[in-house]
């Protein structure tokens, strides 16, 4: 398996990459972008999914790899909330709801998975490579 050197080379970066691009775009329309605090939330969760991914990758070390995972992990599930407010509240159908829901339980699939991988490796990371 070759070894990962940038994030935007990670599956899991590109799929939570895709959630985002799903849902971004319709904090711009109404009625969503007239519910500031919903808006901005979900804009700041769909945008920490994705950097805590990188961020974690960026450290150089495996184990603050794993920590910036768990940390998009629980994004996800902060994402998965603010879907179910914003269905409540009318601003996605039923379809859409159900397609962002199961991207999202995708990328907690993806992250889960990776960290399980990561626990079990011997890898250190770039940072502690030589040491």
């Amino acid at each position: 398996m070759a070894t990962i050197q940038k994030f935007e080379d990670l599956k899991v970066w590109q799929k939570a990459r895709e959630l985002c691009q799903k849902i971004y775009p319709l904090t711009f329309t109404e009625p969503i972008c007239s519910d500031f605090r919903f808006k901005d939330q979900i804009r700041g969760t769909l945008g920490s999914i994705m950097d805590n991914i990188a961020e974690g990758f960026g450290r150089g070390s495996r184990l603050e790899f794993i920590t910036g995972l768990n940390t998009s992990r629980g994004e996800t599930d902060e994402l998965k909330s603010q879907l179910y407010r914003g269905a409540d509240n009318k601003y996605f159908s039923n379809e859409q709801f159900n397609e962002f829901y199961e991207l999202a339980n995708e990328v907690t699939k993806m992250n889960t998975s990776l960290i399980s991988y990561l626990n079990k490796s011997n890898i250190k990371g770039q940072r502690f490579k030589d040491r």
